[in-house]
């Protein structure tokens, strides 16, 4: 059953979703979203680190020493056409904090102004840069929620595709792999789900991509070959209308061969994960990724005495 403060905080954020329609003003709702993240400030001691790689304008998250650990290479949800680094600070910094790891996230191009494939390009071009600089793609793992979850799992097909390493492992949270929205969660659970509606979406899609793209396995990775990825960790919300995409992703990947673990959360929503520190579920949720992490890469969490966040 959900806890008091998830039921708050599912129809506080549900009064912000509703506003999100495809006649909405995509500059007002970015700012909205960035005022939003810029309250939400990293987790205690983990240091936000402004850089440029590869021409792109990117945020390194680094908690207290940890300067030489494994990386988080984290895409940050928002449709495609909104959300920063700035916004998904206080998510990915608990995450990598208990998980004894830093992150890197790329703030790359939105649509509509920079529809398919800008953001493919640059997530792939920092990445590619991380490597030629001499980073140990088995030191890394990939992150992605939502939109972010699309472009984490495009740009894992593009590496493979193309022969590049890939990281070690990959997480998604509640990734949107089927812009084509074929799957059945958009009708069984239109009801449930606070923030989406699934007459919306193909509006929504057709921002970021033409009609003709939306089943090349760039834009949709629902319908990729699902051979020969890093293995794989996948949270989704029983109470949202992307559901489908994961379990598709999930089974998908189970065929090809892969390993890959899938948990359903019942009565969540979309990217939960992202209210941590004000509900239970979140941070539950948060806990399972990090432990996840750990066992990959053998780091341990980061326990240092509070002090003042910093940047760079």
């Amino acid at each position: 059953m959900i806890s008091l403060r998830g039921r708050m905080i599912r129809f506080m954020s549900k009064q912000f979703f509703k506003r999100i329609r495809p006649d909405s003003d995509i500059h007002k709702l970015r700012t909205e979203f960035e005022a939003i993240g810029t309250k939400m400030r990293p987790a205690e001691g983990v240091q936000v680190r402004h850089t440029k790689i590869a021409g792109i304008e990117c945020d390194w998250l680094v908690p207290e020493g940890c300067d030489g650990a494994p990386i988080l290479y984290y895409l940050h949800g928002g449709a495609y056409m909104m959300g920063s680094p700035k916004t998904h600070r206080r998510m990915v910094s608990h995450i990598i904090k208990r998980a004894g790891m830093r992150a890197l996230l790329p703030d790359y191009r939105l649509a509509p102004e920079n529809p398919f494939p800008a953001s493919l390009e640059d997530s792939t071009r920092v990445y590619r840069a991380l490597i030629e600089a001499g980073t140990d793609s088995s030191t890394m793992a990939f992150g992605g929620d939502s939109a972010g979850g699309n472009l984490a799992m495009a740009t894992l097909l593009a590496l493979r595709d193309a022969g590049d390493p890939l990281p070690a492992t990959c997480f998604l949270l509640s990734p949107w792999l089927d812009l084509a929205a074929q799957g059945e969660s958009h009708e069984s659970r239109a009801e449930h789900d606070p923030w989406f509606r699934a007459a919306d979406m193909p509006e929504i899609v057709m921002k970021f991509c033409s009609e003709f793209d939306v089943k090349n396995p760039l834009v949709s990775p629902v319908y990729a070959d699902a051979s020969d990825l890093p293995p794989m960790l996948i949270q989704v919300g029983d109470h949202e209308i992307l559901l489908s995409d994961s379990t598709r992703l999930a089974d998908n990947i189970a065929k090809a061969g892969g390993e890959v673990t899938l948990q359903v959360w019942p009565d969540m929503w979309h990217v939960f994960q992202f209210f941590i520190g004000q509900m239970p579920e979140s941070k539950k949720a948060i806990k399972g990724i990090a432990e996840y992490l750990q066992k990959r890469f053998g780091a341990q969490e980061v326990v240092q005495q509070p002090q003042e966040d910093q940047a760079a």
